[in-house]
């Protein structure tokens, strides 16, 4: 065997589970399709929100565990990961009477606010029929996370393989073949962190593995600039109603970046049917539909500065994640735009998997 466990992507998920597979004494070796620091996966860019705010109580759960893990994290590596600069709800009230039911089971702290009360409050933001504010949450440095995670890893004896992508699993005896681009690398168990390249990827039928349906998506989350004054939150903005909304979907989200300005990320996904074929370059239709929402909800921003990315999402169709384990090899698909946040826990969890333990929740099992 070349290690013990092989980590198939470095991004969040990946790196994480790296760490702590390294940190526990593991022989990891890392692939990653792309350079370090790229901007081809869904990990990229400086900033995503943190909450314990949702309207499912297992996802509030699994932050609350996140967040002293975020702060094991950033003293391992001396840098300010986790700011919990609070954040915000808004839009109809049957999302908000669910968030608040959560936030009340977890022995959160919390404001209910009517949408003038919340404008006192944010001058830079209007609000939609009710709010909810969770001093909890805040905001995550995406990129400095990572670059935290994979120096860890490596100074924990992880080796870290950049553009060496996987192609293919094959079952060995006793262990895991992971055919790459340059060659091949055999361990006990493989952990799959691939992001949007997971259903492509060969050879899981091998081992059991039948995965649900994954619709890879290309987001454009847009930052505007900050007018003199304002200051913003995180922010989730439920649209529409409790007959046409999913426990997991909103209209729209975003926070202040610092350097950057205001994020607005809109629930609109192109859909990616060939990832070789996709450029990072981001509509001007996107950047003016981001504009137009920013113009009605966000009056602190300044919508003529303006910049933009383009992120991928693997989406599940109830919005869970996937984390299980089939034989030697580990599914980790933290999925559906909403798994930056647990990114220190996600790690444990895998390594846990690759130990043995049983996934941390029914809802992300594989299909038998």
């Amino acid at each position: 065997m070349d290690a013990d466990v092989i980590v198939i992507g470095a991004g969040a998920a990946g790196s994480s589970t790296a760490w702590h597979l390294a940190r526990r004494g593991h022989e990891v070796v890392v692939l990653e399709r792309f350079p370090r620091g790229h901007a081809w996966g869904s990990s990229h860019g400086s900033t995503r929100i943190f909450r314990v705010a949702y309207r499912e109580p297992l996802y509030s759960r699994l932050a609350a565990a996140a967040i002293p893990m975020w702060r094991e994290l950033e003293q391992e590596s001396g840098e300010t990961l986790l700011e919990q600069t609070g954040q915000l709800d808004h839009g109809f009230a049957g999302a908000i009477d669910e968030i608040e039911a959560t936030l009340r089971a977890g022995d959160w702290a919390f404001d209910r606010l009517t949408p003038d009360q919340a404008r006192e409050r944010w001058p830079g933001m209007n609000f939609d029929e009710t709010v909810i504010y969770s001093p909890d949450g805040g905001r995550i440095f995406a990129d400095r996370t990572i670059e935290a995670l994979l120096n860890l890893a490596e100074g924990a004896g992880a080796q870290l393989r950049f553009e060496d992508p996987a192609l293919a699993l094959e079952p060995v005896a006793g262990g895991v073949r992971v055919v790459t681009a340059t060659g091949a690398v055999t361990a006990r168990a493989a952990v799959v962190s691939a992001g949007g390249w997971l259903p492509g990827l060969a050879g899981l039928d091998d081992f059991g593995i039948r995965l649900p349906r994954l619709q890879v998506t290309a987001q454009a989350p847009v930052h505007f600039g900050i007018r003199p004054g304002f200051a913003f939150p995180s922010y989730v903005h439920h649209e529409g109603s409790d007959a046409t909304n999913h426990t997991f979907a909103y209209g729209a989200y975003g926070l202040e970046s610092p350097g950057e300005g205001v994020k607005v990320g809109l629930d609109t996904m192109d859909v990616i049917s060939d990832l070789e074929a996709r450029t990072l370059d981001v509509p001007d239709s996107a950047i003016e539909a981001a504009a137009d929402y920013a113009r009605r909800w966000l009056p602190g921003a300044d919508t003529d500065v303006a910049s933009a990315a383009s992120c991928l999402f693997t989406m599940t169709d109830d919005s869970n994640f996937i984390l299980d384990r089939r034989g030697p090899v580990v599914i980790m698909s933290p999925c559906s735009g909403h798994g930056f946040k647990f990114t220190p826990i996600l790690g444990a969890i895998g390594a846990d998997l690759v130990e043995g333990a049983a996934t941390w929740a029914p809802e992300w099992r594989l299909p038998a």
